[in-house]
């Protein structure tokens, strides 16, 4: 910036600062930060308007752009926040300079122009850029818990697994399924796979032919494969497409599932207090022999 320019702007930040707030508070419903409270509003105002005097000032911020490109995305603020409040940083600065001046003549406004524009356009550049680096970070980590939680392996006794499905299952996810439940089977072990799609809205002939996919790849590797959550409309819907479900079981539900998995690894739910009647019975038999 112009030395005479740079002068200008810091021994009047107050006022230019203060013109940018007002027109920032303007454009709260135009931005989508509407719904921000006050004070959280205008305590980052405060952080923004520090970032870019730093870089007028050329010293070395508290706050670099970096961080605060990060506290904005981890606050959830859209990147019209940081477009618009340095656009209206460049128009008030660009008036106020021009107020200041004693001859205004259209050389000098396209010097006041220029001066401020190889000021605020590298910070736009540079606050857009962090702000889609960070926001891209942020959207592949949470693409990743997704895909984690959209098809968990969860073992419940030794030998019998579970994989909860819930939501709608296309071919990317149905590949995801596919290989965390092979990589799950082996890792515990599994006899038995309990293949829960209670929380499945529609199955249809792709989502059935991806799940019929999964059970025969967990039979090839030595396991077996319950299908449970068979709501009566899916069990309508599977016959009227002709689909083959007869290579496993299926169960209409977790309970019916996971008491034939026992079945299938020689175990078998037992009434303890059934079992304690029968003991006491046979103790007390002995005692009057």
């Amino acid at each position: 910036m112009d030395s005479q320019f740079k002068k200008i702007v810091l021994e009047n930040s107050d006022t230019i600062v203060r013109m940018w707030v007002e027109e920032v508070n303007a454009l709260k419903d135009a931005n989508y930060t509407s719904s921000i409270s006050e004070e959280l509003f205008d305590s980052t105002n405060r952080e923004f308007v520090n970032v870019i005097f730093t870089r007028i000032k050329n010293v070395e911020p508290a706050e670099t752009l970096e961080d605060f490109a990060e506290k904005l995305i981890n606050l959830g603020w859209p990147l019209s926040y940081i477009t618009d409040g340095l656009q209206v940083f460049r128009r008030v600065t660009v008036d106020f300079i021009l107020s200041q001046s004693e001859k205004v003549d259209s050389n000098h406004i396209s010097l006041v122009l220029q001066s401020v524009d190889k000021w605020v356009e590298p910070l736009i550049r540079q606050l857009v850029n962090e702000y889609s680096g960070n926001w891209e970070n942020v959207v592949s980590l949470q693409r990743l818990a997704l895909q984690e939680l959209s098809a968990p392996l969860i073992p419940v006794m030794e030998n019998i697994t579970i994989m909860p499905l819930i939501g709608t299952i296309d071919t990317e996810r149905a590949k995801f399924i596919m290989e965390n439940l092979l990589e799950g089977v082996i890792r515990h072990n599994s006899e038995v796979v309990l293949m829960d799609i209670t929380g499945v809205p529609v199955v249809d002939t792709m989502v059935a032919h991806h799940i019929i996919q999964a059970a025969e790849a967990v039979r090839l590797i030595g396991a077996k494969c319950i299908l449970v959550g068979i709501r009566p409309e899916i069990a309508q819907t599977i016959v009227n497409l002709g689909i083959d479900l007869s290579q496993f079981p299926t169960k209409s539900s977790l309970r019916k599932g996971f008491t034939t998995a026992l079945e299938i690894t020689n175990r078998k739910i037992v009434d303890l207090d059934t079992k304690v009647d029968n003991l006491e019975n046979m103790i007390n038999s002995l005692h009057r022999e």
